[in-house]
């Protein structure tokens, strides 16, 4: 194993109200899906600093019976084509189709693959060298800070999709906060940027 991979670091980032917006709730349709508008600048800063870039969504609206596995497929199809329009490609895309209360087998039990198991996190450390300490969980609800830590990595709450109401209703009562609070992606890449800069 080489120098240059051990050296490797990525960013974890939920997929809706994080890169996208989750106005449409559960997404079955691939044409409902959009990105935000400044996802495009986000990703290009955040690989430029040399990041693995992984997408890790838990998607329960297939055990609860919204859509099946091939309409996940589907809008996360679109959803890379957006994002290499922007010129930028994801590493990754990790789902989880698991929600305990869920009616479709064998969907329906709890699995450490649902944020904030960390699951899809060893789905990365199996398939991609990088640093964990070095690495980031960006997101817009407690599942997705709580995985982070879970994870071993720094965590970025941030105040699009839901995280403004999490943030505002009910952080105060977390037992694990955010290492930092941004208003979206954006501030979040130049935020790292930043960080990474002061070293």
């Amino acid at each position: 194993m080489s120098n240059i991979q051990l050296s490797k670091k990525a960013i974890f980032l939920d997929r809706d109200g994080t890169i996208s917006s989750d106005e449409y709730g559960y997404i079955r349709n691939p044409d409902d899906y959009n990105l935000y508008p400044y996802t495009g600048e986000a990703l290009r800063i955040l690989r430029s600093l040399g990041y693995l870039l992984f997408v890790v969504t838990n998607q329960s609206g297939v055990a609860r019976g919204y859509f099946g596995i091939e309409n996940v497929q589907k809008v996360h199809a679109r959803m890379e084509d957006l994002i290499r329009k922007e010129g930028v490609c994801l590493d990754a895309v990790f789902f989880s189709p698991y929600f305990k209360e869920g009616i479709v087998e064998p969907f329906s039990i709890e699995h450490i693959d649902r944020k904030p198991g960390i699951g899809m996190f060893l789905q990365a450390r199996e398939r991609f060298c990088f640093r964990p300490e070095q690495s980031w969980m960006i997101g817009d609800r407690k599942s997705d800070i709580e995985f982070g830590c879970n994870a071993g990595l720094r965590t970025i709450l941030l105040l699009s999709g839901n995280g403004r109401d999490e943030f505002v209703n009910s952080m105060h009562d977390w037992k694990i906060k955010p290492d930092f609070v941004v208003k979206d992606l954006l501030i979040a890449a130049h935020l790292i940027s930043k960080l990474q800069k002061d070293v």
